[in-house]
């Protein structure tokens, strides 16, 4: 990514956060959308300023966005690349009022998620990911240091930080994560909303992030990028990267985000539990 880019971005997403401040701090209202989630003038109004900032920025770059209606999949298969755009990850976080909700701005070529950028707006970070250049990073309070996912060591003398949603969960996941304890000391649960869960394991500060349920491609991408670009990786079950724009629907598979990509996590991942989400 070219440097003025960036700044052009961190630019673009900065001012997101800004209009999504302006709204968090008053009587908002919320509305839902067709499948019940809540739509608030936040995702709208961040939705404008960076569908508008990236045509303006890179005008030869298609831009898909949550709050917008996707082309055929006949026709973005064709693309090479795109921007892949939420403008607001964690509404129920919003409208809960607990600061967890992120923007979030994801660059798509051949099928990866191949650079990312997320904004935390109330806690004044911007984490960025260069997946090309194996280098990631965080902007926080205007400062940037280098982030890097912990490495794994043996299993038996590691605690294992499992990242887990605060908005979404169950029985399966109970499960899963039980079963995921076996071969640690330890395991500590850290529960985090949104795409914010995939930078707390790129900041080294978790290990994993099993996520058993539905998830869109929009939800992920940045921080998968920001993710892949300090070491991590997510896996589907059948133990693939997961890709992007390869199929009609937008819907994620269920997965595992790992922040050590080098580390054998297939040697000790429980499979994947009955009754799972697959697409």
């Amino acid at each position: 990514m070219q440097a003025d880019h960036q700044a052009q971005l961190v630019d673009i997403v900065t001012r997101a956060g800004q209009a999504i401040l302006q709204i968090y701090g008053s009587d908002f209202e919320v509305e839902n959308k067709a499948d019940e989630s809540p739509l608030t003038q936040a995702d709208l109004a961040a939705h404008r300023i960076i569908v508008q900032g990236l045509q303006a920025a890179t005008p030869d770059i298609p831009v898909v966005s949550e709050e917008s209606t996707p082309p055929p999949f006949s026709e973005r298969a064709a693309w090479p690349r795109y921007w892949l755009v939420d403008p607001l990850d964690g509404t129920k976080e919003f409208v809960n009022r607990n600061g967890e909700f992120t923007v979030n701005i994801a660059l798509i070529e051949g099928h990866q998620a191949v650079y990312g950028i997320v904004g935390v707006p109330v806690q004044d970070k911007i984490y960025v990911g260069d997946v090309a250049a194996r280098k990631a990073w965080v902007l926080d309070g205007g400062q940037q240091r280098e982030i890097r996912g912990r490495a794994m060591q043996a299993a038996q003398q590691h605690d294992l930080v499992v990242v887990a949603s605060r908005s979404h969960g169950g029985e399966r996941l109970e499960q899963y994560i039980d079963e995921l304890a076996a071969p640690f000391r330890n395991v500590t649960r850290t529960p985090v909303g949104s795409s914010l869960k995939l930078c707390v394991l790129a900041a080294g500060e978790a290990d994993c992030y099993p996520r058993l349920g539905p998830t869109s491609e929009w939800d992920i991408a940045a921080a998968h990028a920001v993710l892949r670009a300090a070491g991590g990786e997510v896996y589907s079950f059948d133990r693939q990267v997961l890709a992007y724009n390869a199929k009609e629907n937008i819907l994620n598979p269920e997965f595992v985000a790992v922040a050590d990509a080098g580390f054998d996590w297939w040697g000790i991942l429980p499979v994947q539990p009955d009754g799972g989400h697959t697409v």
